[in-house]
C-alpha cells in the first residue's frame, strides 16, 4: 500500500501559501520538483486528496484493469531525476518491459513510495476533498478560498488543481436507453474492476479501440468471457499516445510558435489521433481472435442498445443485431475546464479565452490574472499533445515552479492587471 493517510486534522491552519488539489502523478512530480529548487518550501504547502494517500487513484485503477505494465519508458516518473528509476530497478532489470525499459506495475508503485520516503512525504495528503474554489480579489493579497468537504475553509495564495479533470466520453446512443438495468451492466471502463468480476460463459461487449479496452479484453477471457470489440474506425497500432517527438523541440518548437490556439488545438488531436493500442497489446488480441474468444468488428458503431431484463439487444452501424449480458465504454474522457464544478466561479471571475473546451492558459499555466494554475489534459494548449501523461506532468512542473519559487514572477501579473 502507498503510506497511510495522516489522522483526519480537527482544524487546519487558516492560511496556506501553496494548496494542490488532487494527490496522482501529477500533484506528486509537482512536489518533488518544488522540494528540490527550494527546500524551504516544505511546511509551507498542503495536498488535499480524499484518500489521503499518494497515487491512490491511479494504483486503483491499474490493479483494477489488472494492468502489467505502463506505456511510457522508465525515464518517466516523479522524480526530478530522470534516471532515478533506472537505478532503484538495477536489481530488479525483469521489471522493465521491452521495447524502451517500460516499468512494470509493481516497480513503479514501489519507486513512487521511494520517492514519497526520500522527499519526505508520508505525511503529506489531507485527506479531505475541495469542494469549491471562491475567488477572494478583494482582499489586501488577491487569493483562493478553498472550502472542504468538512465545511472548513482555508485562504490559499496560490492553488494548483492537479486531479487530472477529465470526464468519461458517452457515446449517444446511451442517451436514448430507458432505465431500469442493472448498473454494473452497463458501465465505462472507469468503474470496471475484473477482480470482483465471475465472467464464466458471459458475452460482452467492449466498444473503444484503444489500450484500455484491450486491458478489459484480456482480463475478461481469463475469467472465462467471450468478447466482442467494436470500434468505430480501424485499430491503430503505436508503442506511445504521441510520438515521442512531442517530448521534445523536435515538434514543440512548431507547437508554441503556433499563435492560433484553434491550430494549437488541431494539431494535438492530430497527434494523439483517438485511441490505440501498443503492438504488444494488437498481437495479444490477434491470439485471442484465433482461440476464438475474441471478436473485433472496425469501422463500426453501436446504433441502439435495448435491455431486454437480463441481456442487451445491440443493433450495429452494419446492420447486425447481438446479444450480450455486459457492455463496456472503452470510449476514453475529455477535458472541458467549463464542466469542471471546482471552476465555475473561477472563471467567473476571471473570464478567459476557451478554445474547444481547453483554457489558454499563461506561460506558467496561470489562469490570467489568477493564482490558479492547471496540471492535465486542461494544459493542454500551453504543454502540448503529452499533457495528460507522466512527460506532461513534468512538462507542467518545470512552467509552475518558476511562478511559485520566484517573487519576481510570483504575483507580478496581478499588479501589471
Amino acid at each position: 500500500m502507498f503510506s497511510t493517510p495522516p489522522s483526519l486534522p480537527t482544524k487546519l491552519l487558516t492560511e496556506t501559501n501553496l494548496a494542490i488539489i488532487g494527490a496522482g502523478p501529477g500533484a506528486l512530480t509537482l512536489v518533488t520538483h518544488l522540494l528540490q529548487k527550494r527546500q524551504t518550501i516544505r511546511g509551507k504547502f498542503l495536498v488535499f486528496d480524499k484518500s489521503g494517500m499518494w497515487m491512490s487513484r491511479w494504483q486503483q485503477q491499474f490493479a483494477a484493469l489488472e494492468i502489467p505494465h505502463l506505456r511510457s519508458p522508465a525515464v518517466h516518473h516523479p522524480d526530478p531525476n530522470p534516471f532515478a528509476l533506472r537505478k532503484f530497478a538495477e536489481s530488479r532489470s525483469s521489471e522493465l518491459f521491452p521495447p524502451y525499459d517500460l516499468p512494470g506495475t509493481q516497480l513503479f508503485k514501489d519507486f513512487c513510495q521511494d520517492v514519497i520516503r526520500r522527499f519526505s512525504l508520508q505525511q503529506q495528503v489531507i485527506p479531505l476533498d475541495v469542494t469549491r474554489i471562491e475567488p477572494e480579489p478583494h482582499s489586501i493579497r488577491p487569493c483562493l478560498r478553498l472550502w472542504l468537504q468538512d465545511g472548513q475553509s482555508i485562504m490559499a495564495r496560490r492553488v494548483v488543481l492537479a486531479t487530472g479533470s477529465s470526464k468519461p466520453q458517452i457515446p449517444e446512443w446511451l442517451n436514448q436507453i430507458e432505465s431500469g438495468y442493472p448498473q454494473d451492466r452497463l458501465c465505462h471502463s472507469h468503474s470496471v474492476d475484473l477482480r470482483k468480476l465471475h465472467l464464466m460463459g458471459e458475452r460482452v461487449l467492449i466498444v473503444g479501440g484503444g489500450l484500455t479496452s484491450g486491458h478489459l479484453a484480456v482480463g475478461a477471457i481469463s475469467r472465462g468471457a467471450k468478447i466482442h470489440l467494436m470500434m468505430r474506425r480501424q485499430l491503430q497500432e503505436k508503442l506511445f499516445d504521441a510520438e515521442p517527438g512531442w517530448l521534445g523541440p523536435k515538434y514543440l518548437k512548431g507547437f508554441f510558435a503556433q499563435q492560433d490556439y484553434q491550430k494549437r488545438f488541431d494539431m494535438i488531436m492530430q497527434a494523439r489521433n483517438g485511441g490505440s493500442m501498443t503492438p504488444a497489446m494488437g498481437m495479444q488480441m490477434r491470439r485471442e481472435v484465433r482461440k476464438g474468444n475474441l471478436k473485433i468488428d472496425e469501422n463500426c458503431q453501436v446504433l441502439k442498445a435495448e435491455w431486454l431484463g437480463k441481456s442487451w439487444r445491440v443493433k450495429c452501424s452494419d446492420g447486425s443485431q447481438y446479444e450480450y449480458s455486459r457492455i463496456w465504454l472503452s470510449t476514453g474522457s475529455k477535458f472541458d475546464v467549463t464542466s469542471e464544478t471546482l471552476l465555475q466561479e473561477v472563471l467567473e471571475a476571471y473570464p478567459i479565452k476557451i478554445v474547444n473546451g481547453l483554457p489558454v492558459l499563461d506561460e506558467y499555466l496561470r489562469v490570467p490574472g489568477c493564482e490558479l494554475f492547471l496540471m492535465g489534459g486542461l494544459a493542454a494548449l500551453q504543454v502540448g499533445p503529452t499533457a495528460r501523461n507522466l512527460s506532461g506532468a513534468r512538462m507542467a512542473s518545470e512552467k509552475i515552479v518558476p511562478a511559485i519559487v520566484k517573487p519576481s514572477i510570483a504575483f507580478s501579473h496581478l499588479r501589471s492587471a
